[in-house]
């Protein structure tokens, strides 16, 4: 089934390119980078995003033949269209030493298995401990926000030589995280991007 793109993302888009030149981007880098871009008005993100064309091009197709999309918070959810995913925050508790947002990814972990893309943005602890567990994920989206730890637990993902998408600074949040896998989701398999 094809998107219908509304009249005003058109416009919104057409304003970003303008401002911004996209082209020299890979097909799927620049998808991310233009939607994360959109997602928060912020052009910043095309100089801190960090991405690899190769890993996206495997989760890409990972994500088109279903495999499992993991959330950290509903908040993540509600902004991903046109897929379900899963989350288990409602039923996580938190302990000494373990963060609700933590025991929900050990516990989607639980569900899921190997070969999910998991998209957090917004508790690092979270994305902490998905690199605690032997996920093998087809890519993790790690954009958690945040003054305490939402930097440091960025770059040991990207240590981590997991697939991923993430970024250098502080910022990020549910709905450029988002904006990410859906990204990912509006290009077809079988299209160029244009």
């Amino acid at each position: 089934m094809n998107r219908v793109i509304h009249p005003i993302e058109q416009e919104s888009f057409r304003r970003l390119r303008a401002r911004l030149d996209t082209s020299h981007f890979p097909r799927l880098t620049r998808a991310v980078v233009e939607r994360v871009i959109h997602s928060a008005a912020d052009l910043d993100y095309a100089d801190d995003l960090v991405t690899d064309e190769a890993a996206l091009t495997k989760a890409h197709a990972a994500l088109h033949a279903g495999a499992p999309v993991v959330v950290d918070v509903e908040m993540v959810a509600a902004g991903i269209t046109r897929r379900d995913t899963v989350c288990r925050l409602k039923d996580a508790k938190s302990g000494p030493g373990l963060t609700r947002s933590a025991h929900a990814i050990r516990l989607a972990y639980e569900d899921v298995g190997p070969g999910a893309l998991w998209v957090i943005g917004c508790a690092p602890t979270a994305l902490e401990e998905l690199l605690t567990l032997d996920a093998d994920p087809a890519l993790v989206i790690g954009l958690p926000v945040g003054f305490v730890g939402a930097a440091e637990s960025k770059a040991a993902l990207r240590d981590s030589g997991l697939p991923a998408v993430s970024n250098v600074s502080e910022k990020g949040g549910s709905a450029v995280a988002a904006a990410a896998l859906n990204a990912l989701l509006y290009q077809p398999a079988t299209k160029e991007f244009s």
